[in-house]
Parts: structure tokens; sequence; C-alpha cells
């Protein structure tokens, strides 16, 4: 699943747009959408605002009298450029930029009470009443009085109403509430459709706080938060019939919020696209118990994308338009813009790899349509121009003259049969005239279907494998873990440990699971095993080659660099007891050589480079035996400290992990069997001396901190002429 693609929401940098009064409890009625820019602000008790969002200024403001108050939020109706609202519950009142006074502005009273006015783009807005009645404007307008019937049974209230256009018709929905059951209707005009419907709540499922629309193209849904802060998909049948038998609405778990165990009271939901909803007034962790924050969760992965804190305290309101999200945060009314860009799972979930200047990934686009043609006339044919031998990818401009080259000069679609029944040598031979030529589009569904069928005849057949054409394969880039997921289990049942780094290194999806295989391969594989098999070395032996030549006889000199120092460490290991110090024979020494061969050095940073998800590493990580858990942390150390032995921490060359990343790794570890390494009295000496390295960087960073003020001012001293050449002694006290 790593490599399916989605979007990644980010919240950016909030703003006020205008201040809220401690008359109105620094609540709102509501936020609508106006003219472009622009949303239209209902206080709680008699003011309407127009506000452009941009810059944060007011360009209208209208008040009723202070015997009326508004009742219904107010609305814009793009079709005319008016404003419509509803003060005292019946009366109907309509303006435009220009009207100044309310009074003076158009009137109606209407025979019900309003609960809400509802708009849709390019139609005329509707009117829903408290009763469960729903009125076109126009219609109310040339009726105000108009008997209208009631659709409510006595004591049940409208908790939400949304509306949408389903088919290019508007379509009203709203929930109600009768001694704890809910109900959901919806209504169309022309013709009069309405059909109700009841929720499902089962008994843990806690009261409803709020409900969303779901932003789903396929079908009519919405959501629904309850207390104990679990949120459920509640799907609409799309053939809606008049049946007068009651009809229960099933609801589907879509995401469980951490920290909520029937407690949450007040909260709000939105939907901001088809996998992402905002949640406001719930914690997002069990570690933060913070209830007043904002948080994005993507349901299809139920991942946290971001959160912000609101420490202002917010109103359980939550508005979105346009890309912004409008929350009251304290005294203010606060906008938070947000994006969602296309990511993939790895982004999503765990840690991406670090893109490198000298590789340059070929991304093959698929056409499904034509795919699918392809699947209806016969053997799909491929795509894109792949070498094996050159992986840099170039663009050839073809004129009309070179699209009507003759069919002879071509080259032909690769034979199936022949990849399913034939040799070694068949098949290299095949596929390397196949790699030669330019091909067409879709080479990457091509890839796979043959990289499948080689592993399934490797599953079946022991003496049948390949290596060369998987290997071929592999260097083409079209493959991922997704495509083909038996490869590298074929690979570690061959002991095939190039081919192994050739999936680590161009798989952007692999399985946690899959990866932890990988490393405990790596870690149990003997070095004499390793001499006789071909790896890639990338740069590992230029660090490998500096320590070998740092440890010739008669080189003394005591470089320091980074905070990293032999005579900081023993300093730092002189408060240590004696029977400490006395380990040093077995103890593990920063500038020993490597723990292990370069060969298995190549491996594993192949596993420190590819992507991860902490969460789901850390299972299949604890699988690692206490040996391959003492060669993993000494080679991480052996690392971290060559690292740190550089300037810029950096070590060179390419396919090196960064130091943030080995850090990452030796969290990991340390996480997955601290007590592992606890109990093993192998382990003490190697614990002792890496926290004592920790502690001498921590006290050299400390020293260099406390003279940053100096350094400052060293900054600001003017230079004095002195000529053209001097010397200048700055004694820094």
């Amino acid at each position: 699943p790593g490599g399916e693609r989605d979007k990644m929401a980010r919240l950016c940098e909030e703003f006020t747009l205008c201040g809220l009064q401690a008359g109105d409890g620094f609540h709102l009625r509501a936020v609508e959408p106006a003219r472009p820019g622009c949303v239209l602000v209902t206080r709680e008790e008699r003011t309407v605002t127009v506000y452009k969002v941009s810059d944060q200024k007011p360009l209208g403001s209208w008040t009723v009298k202070q015997t009326q108050k508004i009742s219904c939020p107010a609305v814009y109706n793009d079709q005319t450029g008016e404003y419509v609202a509803v003060h005292d519950h019946k009366v109907l009142r309509i303006w435009k930029d220009e009207d100044a006074n309310l009074e003076k502005a158009f009137k109606a009273t209407l025979t019900a009470d309003v609960y809400r006015i509802h708009t849709l783009p390019k139609a005329e807005p509707l009117v829903l009443f408290e009763r469960g009645s729903v009125r076109r404007l126009d219609d109310l307008l040339s009726a105000p009085q108009q008997e209208l019937e009631n659709v409510l049974s006595k004591d049940e209230v409208i908790r939400w109403s949304a509306a949408l256009l389903e088919a290019g018709s508007p379509l009203i929905l709203f929930v109600t509430e009768k001694d704890g059951v809910f109900q959901l209707y919806t209504q169309k005009l022309n013709p009069n459709d309405q059909h109700g419907y009841k929720l499902d709540l089962g008994d843990e499922m806690g009261c409803p706080l709020s409900f969303a629309l779901s932003l789903e193209k396929e079908c009519t849904a919405l959501m629904c938060l309850y207390s104990t802060g679990c949120v459920y998909k509640i799907q609409l049948p799309s053939n809606r019939d008049s049946a007068e038998e009651e009809w229960v609405l099933p609801q589907t778990l879509l995401l469980k919020l951490p920290g909520c165990v029937d407690s949450l009271i007040s909260a709000a939901l939105l939907a901001l696209d088809e996998t992402h909803i905002a949640v406001l007034g719930a914690p997002q962790s069990h570690q933060c118990a913070v209830k007043d924050s904002l948080s994005i969760w993507n349901t299809r992965f139920q991942t946290l994308q971001t959160w912000k804190e609101l420490p202002e305290g917010t109103s359980g309101q939550l508005w979105c338009y346009n890309g912004k999200l409008f929350i009251p945060h304290g005294n203010t009314l606060t906008v938070i813009p947000f994006t969602c860009e296309t990511s993939s799972l790895a982004a999503v979930l765990g840690k991406l790899k670090q893109p490198s200047a000298t590789v340059k990934p070929l991304s093959p686009v698929m056409n499904w349509n034509a795919m699918l043609q392809d699947q209806q006339t016969g053997e799909p044919q491929l795509a894109v121009m792949i070498n094996p031998v050159e992986s840099t990818p170039s663009r050839n401009l073809r004129s009309r003259k070179r699209q009507n080259v003759s069919s002879q000069s071509q080259p032909s679609a690769l034979d199936l049969t022949e990849i399913k029944t034939g040799t070694n040598e068949k098949i290299d031979e095949q596929l390397t005239l196949l790699l030669s030529n330019p091909l067409e589009t879709n080479a990457q569904l091509m890839i796979a279907q043959i990289a499948t069928i080689l592993v399934s005849r490797c599953m079946a057949q022991n003496t049948f494998y390949p290596q060369n054409v998987l290997v071929k394969l592999l260097q083409t880039r079209a493959l991922s873990y997704s495509l083909c997921p038996d490869l590298i289990a074929v690979a570690l049942d061959k002991s095939d440990y190039y081919l192994l780094q050739l999936c680590l290194q161009q798989f952007p999806d692999i399985p946690e699971s899959v990866l932890c295989a990988c490393l405990k391969f790596f870690l149990s594989a003997s070095e004499a095993d390793l001499e006789k098999v071909i790896v890639d070395l990338g740069s590992v032996a230029s660090y490998m080659e500096l320590d070998q030549s740092s440890s010739k006889p008669g080189q003394n000199m005591e470089i320091v660099e980074n905070g990293f120092s032999s005579i900081l460490v023993e300093e730092e290991s002189s408060d240590a007891p004696a029977e400490k110090q006395a380990q040093g024979s077995w103890e593990f020494d920063v500038k020993s050589v490597c723990p292990v061969g370069p060969k298995k050095a190549a491996l594993l940073n192949e596993i420190l480079l590819s992507s991860y998800s902490e969460t789901f590493l850390l299972p299949p990580l604890k699988d690692l035996s206490a040996p391959q858990v003492m060669l993993f942390f000494q080679y991480l150390q052996y690392l971290y400290m060559k690292q740190c032995q550089t300037v810029n921490t950096v070590l060179p060359g390419d396919r090196i992990p960064t130091v943030s990343q080995v850090l990452d790794w030796i969290n990991l570890l340390l996480d997955a069997h601290f007590m592992v390494l606890v109990m093993m009295s192998e382990a003490h000496g190697l614990l002792d001396h890496f926290n004592r390295f920790i502690r001498s960087q921590v006290r050299f960073y400390s020293e260099l901190n406390k003279i940053e003020g100096s350094l400052q001012k060293l900054h600001q001293l003017q230079p004095q002429n002195d000529g053209l050449y001097s010397i200048e002694v700055i004694e820094i006290i």
C-alpha cells in the first residue's frame, strides 16, 4: 500500500479576520460564503457583516433594532446579489450592498418559524422550516402567508441540516432528535420527494455531537462524530422509493480518535475532501489530552496528518470555504488556510527516502484506458523508453513523419508464452531484445506482468531462477513492491543479496515486516558467505578506508570536530566506577574497525535509507535476536560516531545514511530492545560508551552556547583602519 497515491494535508499560518465581543459570548451564528473572496459573518444577536478575507476588512455591516434578534444566519444569493436573513423566527429580510438600513429593506412575515436558509451555486435558495417543510425562496416571496405542512412529530427538533446538488437537483438533508432517537430526512423539490430514515445508534457509539456531508462523488453520504471519539459514515441508499416501512440506515466506522472514551462534550467535524476530515475540540493522541485543538485526519489510512493547538479556547464551531477554516478562537475569529497536496502512503505514514542528486528516477505513467482496450484486442503493448544499462531518461521528440514509420521497423511484442515456458537463456534473449528498443505506452504494466510470471515460476520450480532477467527488470525502475510483492520473498529464499539490494533501492513501498525480514537476513549472514556474492558497495569504502588509514601506527594527532574527542570521552568516564573502566578490554571502541565488513555495511545502509513508519516497524523489529541486536547497534553507533567526526556530520559519497536517519534507527532499536540490552552483560560497555559520548557532545555544545553572545559582539565591532595590514588581539572575558 505504500505506493498508493493520496493527498497530504497541511495547515498554513493563521490570521485573524475580526474580533468577537464578550456580549456575543464569543459565539457566532454562522460564517457563510458571500461574493468571491468574501464571507458573511452573522453574530449571535443583531449584526451581519461582510468581510474581505484577504484584507481582513469589513465591506459592509447591518444591524437589526434592539428589540429584534437574528434567529437564522444570513446567506448570500449569488443569482441576485442580495443578502437574506430572518429575525424573530418569522420575519424575512432581503437587502443589497447599497442598503444602509435594514428597516428600509424588503420584509416578509411568514406563517412558521424558519430553521435555516440554504444556498447552492447557481441555484435558488431553499428555506427549511423548524417543522420540516421546505420551500424555494421565490415561492415564499410570491405567497408569504401560504400554509405549511408539519413533517415532524411533536417534540421532534432539527439538530443539523445541509444542502447539496444530486444529479443536478437540489437536495436538503436534516437530522432530527426526539427522546434520544435520531432520524435523517431527505427532501427534494420538483418533484416533491421526501424520505425519512432512522439512524442505527448502538449503545457503544455514545451521543452524536456533529454531522458533516461526505464529499464523495459516487454517492450521497454523511459523517457523524460521537462523544466516544468515533467517526461513522452513513450511506444513503441510491434507490430511495416511497416504501412505508421504517428504513434503518447502517453506519460504517471511518476513524477512532485516540484519547476519547465517552469524554467529548462539544466538538465539530468537517469534510475537507474525499479522504480528509477536520476535527475541532478532540485530543489528537493518547499522550496529549488538549481538547482545544484542530486536527486533520486521513480517513483512508486512519492517520493524523497535522494539528494545531488553540490555547485561547474555542466554542466548538467550525466552517470551511475556499481552502480556509474559520474558527472562533478566544475573542477573535481565526482563519487557518490549508492545502491537500498529492502524496504517497510513505509520506502519510512514515519517512521518505532521502533524494539523491545522482539518482534520476524514471516515473512512467500508465494510460489505463489504453490498457483496457489492449486487454480486449490482445496482449498489452509496452510503454516508455526503458534501457536497463542507461538509467538516465531521455526525451524523444517525434514528428508526424516519424510516427508513420512502417510496421516492419517496429519491435515485436514480447511473447508471454516464452516467459511462461522458456529457459533462462531464451527469456534473457527475448528481454534484452525488447528493452533495447523504444517502447510504447504501458511499459510498467508489461514489466510487472513479466516479473509476476517469472516469480510464480520460481516459487513453483525450485531449479528455475533467472537472476539476470530479474536484475534487468529491476533496473528499468518500473517495478514496485505492490506490483510484484513476491519478488523479495523469492530473493530471500534464494539468498540473492544483490537482488535484495536492488529491491531496497528501487521499491518505495516495502512493508515494515518485509523490511525487518531483510534486516534479519543481512545481520545473520556470515562475512565468509558475503565474500562470494556480488554487492554494490557504493561509497562504503570511503569512510572505511578513512578508518583503516587512521589506525596506522605513528599517527597520534588528536583532531576535535563537532565535539568529538577521545579526551572528552575519557574525562566523562573518570566519574564511572573502577569496574566499569576495567571493562575497556571488551568495550566497543569507535576507533576500531567497522564491526561489519564492507558488503554487509552496504546492505545495512540500504535498510537505513528505506521508508518506514515507526508504528508499524516496532513490532517486527522486536523479533531480532540478541546477537543481531548487538551487531546492529554496534554498526549504528559506529556510523554515528564517524559522522560526528566530520565537520558537517556527513560522510562522503552516495547512498550513505544521514546522521538523523542513524539516530532514528538507534532510538527505534532502543525502544524495541532496551530490556534485552540491559540484561546482556556484553552490552553494558556498549551502552556506557555511547552514553558518555553523547554527554561529551552535550557538554561541548553547551560550552559553545556560553560564548555565543561574545561571538555575536565580534560581528558588531568596527575594524580600525591602521593601514594595509594589521593584527588585532581581542580578549574574550
